[in-house]
């Protein structure tokens, strides 16, 4: 452990920090999981309701991608990239079935 104060408050404000870093990146991957999940029950069996849990789901990891960038938890490149990967997910469930439906 350092001696000096200076050096114990900067362990002491990384180690806040790492916590709060860890915990909204847990969260950005718990929420894209559940989102990803959403979209694979949607794409087996489409329906009204399920779109609009995808959508719901949608949004919150969108909320917390984006706060976790406000926060500068994440880069934003790599926000963006996330919320590109789930726009593209879902692109990808809805074409196939809209499609067969025609």
């Amino acid at each position: 452990m350092a001696n000096i104060k200076s050096a114990i408050k900067r362990v002491e404000v990384a180690e806040r920090n790492r916590l709060r870093n860890k915990s909204y990146k847990s969260a950005v991957k718990t929420l894209m999981k559940n989102y990803l999940t959403a979209v694979n029950t949607y794409a087996a069996n489409p329906s009204p309701e399920l779109m609009q849990e995808v959508q719901s789901r949608m949004a919150s990891a969108y909320s917390k991608i984006d706060k976790a960038v406000k926060r500068g938890v994440l880069h934003r490149n790599n926000g963006a990239r996330k919320k590109s990967r789930l726009a593209r997910a879902l692109k990808r469930s809805s074409p196939a079935k809209s499609t067969t439906a025609s």
